[in-house]
């Protein structure tokens, strides 16, 4: 009698998918391969040839495998059909179309192809209001992202090497750190372990985190043995109100929460926990009379000094 295991084993088509399915996860070389497929049931005297000869069809087939001696075989490209309802091809196309504005033009064509969808459909009522200053699937940049995120799975310090916004080339140190996008620009957020503030006397403080724009790095160091030390990206409690229209504003960022509201006065107060003073500094200027900093005072009175000078430049009416 034939046993369940053995009619697997002997399948040629249980056993391709099983190999695709090895090799949609991760890379995996030839010995990876042989003892994954034993231990699901795929059991032969040449196992390892039967896994080039399928490795093969598989290419003649158009999935695109890379493979070389003494290298892990990866999956490029699949080309395995997808079949797709409408609306799950219509949020394909949505999600494709705000990439592609977002400047990962790589990234949603890897989406259409996915879908099996023509360029005559690929338009999208949805218009997003990004401007990148550069592609993020050139191949440069694409590397660069690519090194940052196994720093970032390696959670080991590792030193940067960045141009400012000025020309200013330098080498900076980084501890915790993770790749955020703000406002359509794709970034690197990093704790700075040696940085000293001219507002803090203690450490860790919220001038220890930087951010650093991906298409200005010049060059990733390897990562060093030394483990990182922060868990989480120093923050300062800082405390605002919103009035007039924005009164009815209701906190919908993690780090916020409503402290509190009063209707008949027509304001609502919120603490926040920020980890970059520049960002919320931003949105605060962006909402004009609508907002005051309660505390700390001395930001409070930083936002002054920007909105007082901010004044004169309209009270100049020459320059």
């Amino acid at each position: 009698m034939t046993s369940k295991s053995d009619v697997i084993s002997s399948n040629p088509l249980s056993f391709a998918l099983e190999i695709l399915k090895l090799l949609a996860e991760k890379p995996h070389k030839k010995a990876e391969l042989e003892i994954a497929l034993g231990d699901r049931g795929f059991v032969a005297v040449d196992l390892d040839q039967k896994i080039e000869r399928t490795i093969r069809k598989l290419r003649s087939c158009g999935f695109q495998i890379q493979g070389a001696p003494n290298c892990p075989y990866r999956l490029v490209e699949s080309v395995f059909p997808v079949l797709l309802a409408e609306e799950q091809r219509e949020s394909l196309v949505l999600a494709a179309h705000v990439l592609a504005d977002m400047g990962f033009s790589t990234q949603a064509s890897q989406l259409y192809r996915i879908g099996n969808i023509r360029s005559a459909v690929q338009s999208s009522t949805l218009k997003v209001d990004f401007h990148p200053p550069v592609d993020y699937s050139d191949e440069a940049i694409d590397q660069t992202v690519r090194l940052l995120q196994q720093r970032i799975q390696q959670k080991r310090r590792f030193v940067l090497w960045y141009c400012s916004s000025k020309g200013r080339e330098a080498a900076w140190d980084l501890d915790k750190c993770e790749l955020r996008l703000h406002n359509g620009v794709l970034y690197l957020f990093a704790v700075v372990p040696t940085m000293r503030s001219r507002r803090f006397d203690y450490l860790p403080n919220v001038d220890q985190n930087f951010m650093f724009r991906i298409d200005r790095i010049l060059r990733i160091g390897a990562a060093s043995q030394t483990p990182w030390t922060y868990s989480l990206f120093p923050t300062l409690t800082i405390r605002y109100r919103l009035f007039g229209d924005l009164s009815t504003y209701k906190p919908r960022r993690s780090q916020e929460k409503e402290q509190l509201r009063q209707d008949e006065a027509g304001f609502v107060e919120i603490i926040t926990e920020e980890e970059y003073l520049f960002w919320f500094r931003q949105r605060i200027l962006q909402y004009g009379a609508s907002a005051k900093v309660i505390e700390p005072q001395w930001f409070a009175d930083e936002i002054q000094d920007v909105l007082r000078r901010a004044f004169l430049n309209y009270e100049n009416r020459e320059g």
